[in-house]
Formats: C-alpha cells, structure tokens, sequence
C-alpha cells in the first residue's frame, strides 16, 4: 500500500507542477495584499494621503477646493473638471459655427512674429538685403514704413504708415502688431534694417522661454541723460516682446504718445513699457542670454574670431548690402560646421553604442544613422535600380527605352559624380590625388524608407605625391538621405462650393448618355449635391445642315427634360457647337465665356459615373489661383475577355480589380474658370492667330505650358468608367491620335487575361 500512495503522490505532483508557479505567486500576492491592507488602516483616525475629507482636514496630495469645486485663487494648479453638454429645451436650436482650423478652436498660437523697421533710404538696399538673407527663416516677417506710397520690391509684404517721424512709426508699428497679429503668436521680435539676425538662434531662443511671463529682451541700455536703473532695449540689436506684455501695452500707447517726449523711437517704447507697467529691458532671462555685437567699421567678418561674435543673435550696424551677405554667409558656414560636427559625435555615439545591441556591431548601417535598406518580402516589392551614363538614362518617364539625361536628372548625376570625387580626394590625399576620366557604369534608385542611393563605377585617373600617374576603375556607392519632412503650407478650401458639369457628347457617344444621366440623377440630384451640369452637343457639318429636318441629339434632350420634370429646381442647359474636330480648348473657349470667372468646372466624359466622393475631392484639390487637378480614373477591362462568358463579379471584394488606372487620358479635369482664362491669355499671345495649333492641344496642355500653377495628377477610385471603346478622332494630332488608340489596346485586358484569350484561341484552332 506504502509503495501505491507514494506513486500516486508522485503522479499528482507531476501532474501540479506545470501549474505550480502559478499557485505560489497568487498566494504570495494575496499575502502581501493582505499585509499591505493592515499597515494602512492602522492608525484609526488618520487619513490616508491625498484624501479629501471634512474642512481642516489636512491630505498629503489634495489642493484647496472652493465649495462648487473650483480651486482657490491663489494656486496654478487645479483638478480638471468635466462640464456636461445642456441645451435649453425652450431655445430655438442654432447650428454650432466651427472654426476654420483646429488650432483656433484650441486656442493655439504660432510661435514667433517678426516686424522690420525700413526708411525711404533703406528699402531698395538693406532691407531687400534682409529679406534675401533672413526672411524665409522666419515663419511670418513683415516690413513697416512711414512712406506713403512706397514700391514695394518683389517678396516683400510692406506695411505703409504714412508718417516718417520715427515716434510715430513706432507708435503705429506697434498698434498694427496688436490688432493684426496679437491674438495669433507668442512672440514679437522688433528689428531695423540694418540690423543682422540669426534667424536660427533667435527662432531657438524663444522655445526656452515661457510664455506666461511679461518679456522685454534685448540688449539694455541707459537712457540718455538718467540716472536711474531702468534699462531699455536698444532697436538696433533687436529686442523681443511676449504676447502679455502687448496685451497689457497697447492700452497705453495713446498715452505715451501723447505724454513722453523722446528722439530715438526704442528709447521711447522703453519709457512707456518702464513707466506704465514697471518691466525694464533685460539681456539675460531664464537661464537664456541674448548676445549682440557691435560691428566697427571695416570689419572683415571672415576674420572675425572673437567668442563675443560668434555667439551673436543680433549684429549691428551693418552698413551695406554687401556686409549684410558676407555676414550671413559666415555665420552661415559657422552653422553647417556646427552640424557637420554633431553629425559626426552622434555617429560616434552610434557605432559605440551598437556593439552593446543584441545584433552587434554587424546591425551596423550605412551611412551610420542613416535607415537601413528597404528588404522586400516578395519579388513584387523589389525596388528596380536605373541605369544611366554621363549622357542618356535608360529609364525614361515616358516609357521609352533610352532618352537623354537632360533638366533636374543631368544636374543630379553631375552633383553626385562630384561629391564621390570629393570623398574619394579628401579620404586618400596627400597620398593620391583622383581625377575623373570617365563614367563607366550609374546605377541610382529611390528607397521611400532613406533615400536616392546611387552606385557609380568611375574610371579615375590617380595621382601621387611624386607625381606618378595610374588609371584604376573604382566603384562608388553613396546615398541622398531624406532631409526634415516639411508641411508644405496650401489655401484654405471647402467642400461647399459649387461644382459646374461640362460634358461634350458628339454622335459616338449617344448609346452612353443614358446611363450617365442616369448616375448623375441618383449621385447628386436625389442627394442635393451643390452640382450643375451643361451639355455640350458637337453637331457634325452634315448633321448640322440637317437639324430642322433630323435632331442627332432630340433622344438626349427628351431625357433632360424628363430630368427637369421630374426635379421642378434644377435646369440642365445645352450648348450646341458645329465643328469637324471638337478640340478640347476650342470647346472650353465656348464654355468659359458663359460663365463666371470664379465657376468651378469639371470636364466630364460621357462614360463617367458621377458619385459625391470624387466631387468632394474636386472641391478639395482645386485651389484658385494654385492648383488644378487632373484625375486618372479607372478604366474596367473588356469583360468578354475577363470573364469570357462566365458571370461578372459584382461583389466589393472586386472593386477595382478587373480594370487599370487609364493614364492616356486626359479627358476628365478639375480647374476655376479664372485660371483657365489667364492660361489660355497667355497661349492667345503665344500663337497669336494660328488656331490650328488648339487642334493638338488639350486642357492639360494649356495649364501645363501656360501657367505657373501646381498640376496635381493623380489615380482616382472615385471615378471607375465601364469598358467601351472609344472613337478616335484622325482628324485630331498625332499625339493625341495615338494616345487614344493606346488607351483602348491597353483597356482591353491585363497581360494574364490576354495570354489565356490566345491559350485558348489557339487550343481551339489545333483541335
């Protein structure tokens, strides 16, 4: 029996033991639980921190609280409190009018605001100067004169008082600051023209400071002629001014108008800040200094290497406009080797570093810090290298097999093939010195996760210190890192703006109008979409002549007036056009004239299907006097040679699947009527009466030559058009000719779908 029970003893513990940590470290949380319950209730009439109880209880953690909840003045910091959403049910109900932006509605404000004191003497020399060197450094600068009607140089936004006196210029600068711009930054930065900042330095000093304090920093100075401690900034170095301070200025700049007497124009903002809110001028606040220095005549600043110079913010007085460059580009320089020498100690950091990783120092990239290469997982995510030589590319846009290196890409190759000659020079000299002979082999391609890299193979031609001479072959590899990601700033639109319909039907195009009326009835009348359309119906010559007698398009007018029956609001008008080559400008030449300047088109195709996304994007990707947008929509594929008599998938889960995105066509477009106008301006002056060259041009055409606007082109799922094959028009260009035969071959089918046609095509033949 003994030997039984210790079997079994042995079989039970086998079978716990899986679970046995499990069991000991619940029962040792119990335990301290447990313990750690009676050590806090012991101690009877004590309260445990933090706890709110009865008035004159006193809790490690609580903060003094009003009756209602409320923090008792006096404390910054206070317990956040949800206020529930109540509408007085008596009270007619108003719709809530939401900001613009998200950063208005939560009270953001941007960061720094620079105002530039310019004279009549100054404003064609030092302050273009300044806004040549500094100015696209800073988020928002502007210029105050007191001229009054001032030519202002190109670039420059200028602000024109109308008084010279330079109180006055002040007293004005300072009111159109607050009422302007007070409620939209944090912080003012007042400069002269002949003053040079550091826009870097001085954009990195107000991000340490806090914005809750009245500030007025600068370089401090003794008013003339006092003797007291008071300081005031002086307006040649610059000086800065928060928000608060502004705020709590402005109520008395009449005042000190009217009351203090002064001849320098920062002494006096000096005494009105020092007299009506007791702040004087400092160079030194929280732990932040702001340099300056005092430029003497003849200056080299090449030359210059002085600590106090160095560290300037602020330099003054610059005399010229060539002082003002060759100040920037020495503090320039002084900047990049700051940043070339932090690149290096963080590479340094880096390579220390990785060899503590789990990876070692083989998890080491190149360049170091740089993101590895992109590792595709399957051969369809393999980025393809281009290749290309000193003169052709042999990856062309356009599809072709080789094409000449010519624009962006020629003066790429060129800037590459000369920094690898850098490198190589800077690493191997005074031993060798390398010369190019030839480019023998490039190789570039752009990874989306670091960069353009690129691998050359230069024949080089190397020198010694001797004097002797060699020609080697050498291969190259280097790398284009992505630099910051910058948002790049666009108008403001909205999906509220009217959409006007413009489609151009010819005889080929009868058997599809039903359907697109169709579609445009349930898309956008049955759901109030502020949309319009107008037809336009291209007659032929001969149809033309027989029109009283035989109406081509009287099918197509009995469904709009069905349509306009049947929505008593809405009024679809028509346009009739005699031509033999419906041009897309000359048709849009039509079409502008009998709207206004500010209508907002979309040229359709009849094999469009209309749907309130794509016009919501339309909207939205159409920016007066900015941007145009051309889509490409989605062509589906002949379903006699996808399906070849099966049954057409209709479900979600297709969507987009059996079709292409058509990027011959050019026939859909998204552009204002203004725009257009000043394009087409433009090409009237270019041809002058030649109209024979609108025959091989479309819409694209004229935006894309004629005007400085942003083309956006791109793929459209919010546009799917049906297969058909579409008339080509011989009489139009050879180019446009061809695209559109390219477009109906590669709409047909995809390369598979074709292959298995023929398969089948030819299984059937053999038998």
């Amino acid at each position: 029996a003994v030997p039984d029970a210790a079997m079994r003893l042995a079989a039970l513990l086998a079978a716990l033991r899986p679970i046995l940590p499990l069991v000991l470290g619940l029962s040792l949380g119990c335990s301290l639980s447990l313990l750690r319950a009676s050590w806090s209730q012991g101690g009877g009439e004590e309260q445990c921190p933090g706890a709110v109880g009865p008035p004159g209880a006193r809790g490690g953690g609580a903060r003094p609280e009003a009756a209602d909840g409320r923090p008792v003045p006096g404390h910054e910091d206070f317990r956040p409190r949800i206020v529930p959403y109540y509408r007085d049910p008596s009270k007619p109900y108003k719709k809530v009018l939401r900001t613009r932006y998200i950063q208005t509605e939560l009270g953001f404000h941007e960061r720094l605001f620079v105002a530039v004191l310019t004279s009549k003497a100054t404003l064609n020399t030092l302050a273009v100067a300044v806004n040549k060197t500094v100015a696209h450094h800073f988020p928002r600068l502007l210029y105050f004169t007191g001229l009054r009607s001032a030519k202002v140089p190109h670039g420059m936004v200028l602000v024109a008082h109308g008084d010279e006196r330079p109180i006055w210029l002040m007293y004005e600068t300072m009111h159109y600051i607050h009422q302007h711009f007070g409620s939209d930054y944090d912080w003012f930065y007042i400069m002269q023209d002949d003053t040079y900042a550091q826009a870097e330095q001085v954009k990195a000093l107000v991000t340490h400071l806090s914005i809750n304090q009245d500030v007025y920093l600068g370089r401090a100075e003794e008013f003339i002629g006092g003797d007291e401690q008071a300081r005031y900034c002086h307006g040649g170095f610059g000086y800065l001014i928060s928000r608060s301070l502004l705020l709590k200025l402005h109520p008395h700049l009449d005042s000190c108008r009217n009351e203090i007497l002064s001849v320098r124009p920062d002494e006096w903002l000096g005494r009105c800040i020092i007299d009506f809110l007791g702040i004087a001028c400092v160079s030194q606040l929280q732990g932040q200094h702001y340099h300056t220095y005092e430029l003497a005549k003849n200056t080299e600043p090449e030359k210059e290497e002085e600590e106090e110079f160095q560290a300037a913010l602020a330099v003054h007085p610059v005399s010229d406009m060539t002082m003002m460059y060759r100040l920037h580009k020495h503090f320039s320089r002084i900047q990049l080797d700051r940043a070339y020498q932090e690149i290096q100690d963080l590479q340094m950091q880096i390579r220390n570093l990785t060899s503590l990783t789990p990876a070692g120092e083989g998890g080491l990239t190149w360049p170091v810090g740089i993101n590895a290469p992109f590792l595709p997982k399957s051969r369809f995510e393999v980025i393809s290298w281009d290749y290309f030589t000193e003169q052709h590319l042999f990856s062309c846009p356009d599809g072709s097999p080789k094409c000449e290196l010519s624009g962006a890409s020629k003066a790429d190759v060129s800037e590459i093939i000369e920094s690898a000659l850098e490198q190589l020079n800077s690493r191997y000299q005074p031993l060798l010195r390398f010369s190019k002979r030839q480019l023998l082999n490039g190789y570039r391609r752009f990874d989306p996760t670091r960069g353009m890299e690129y691998t050359l193979d230069l024949l080089l031609e190397a020198v010694t210190q001797k004097g002797h001479s060699h020609v080697l072959a050498k291969r190259v590899s280097l790398v284009r890192p992505l630099s910051k990601v910058e948002i790049i700033p666009m108008p403001y639109v909205t999906e509220a703006t009217r959409v006007q319909l413009v489609l151009p039907l010819t005889v080929q195009d009868l058997d599809f109008v039903a359907n697109f009326l169709d579609m445009f009835a349930m898309n956008t009348l049955d759901t109030h979409d502020n949309a319009l359309l107008t037809l336009l119906f291209i007659y032929h010559p001969y149809d033309a002549q027989r029109v009283s007698q035989v109406d081509v398009f009287a099918g197509v007018k009995a469904m709009v007036g069905e349509l306009e029956k049947r929505y008593a609001e809405v009024k679809i008008p028509w346009i009739s056009v005699k031509t033999e080559v419906p041009s897309q400008v000359k048709l849009m030449d039509i079409v502008s004239k009998k709207h206004p300047v500010d209508t907002l088109f979309f040229l359709a195709s009849v094999w469009t299907e209309i749907n309130m996304e794509f016009l919501n994007r339309c909207r939205m990707n159409t920016i007066s006097n900015w941007q145009v947008f051309f889509p490409v929509h989605f062509q589906e594929f002949n379903p006699a040679l996808v399906y070849r008599g099966e049954q057409t998938a209709s479900s979600s889960t297709d969507f987009l699947r059996d079709g292409h995105f058509d990027r011959h066509s050019f026939a859909e477009a998204c552009f204002y009527n203004s725009d257009y106008m000043t394009a087409r301006t433009k090409l009237a002056a270019d041809i002058l009466d030649r109209d024979e060259v609108l025959e091989s041009m479309e819409v694209f055409d004229v935006f894309l030559h004629y005007s400085g606007l942003h083309l956006f082109r791109a793929v459209e799922p919010g546009l799917v058009q049906k297969y058909a094959l579409r008339s080509c028009n011989p009489r139009l260009s050879e180019e446009l000719y061809h695209r559109c035969v390219l477009s109906n071959l590669e709409g047909l089918a995809s390369r598979s779908h074709l292959a298995m046609a023929l398969f089948e095509q030819e299984q059937a033949n053999s038998t």
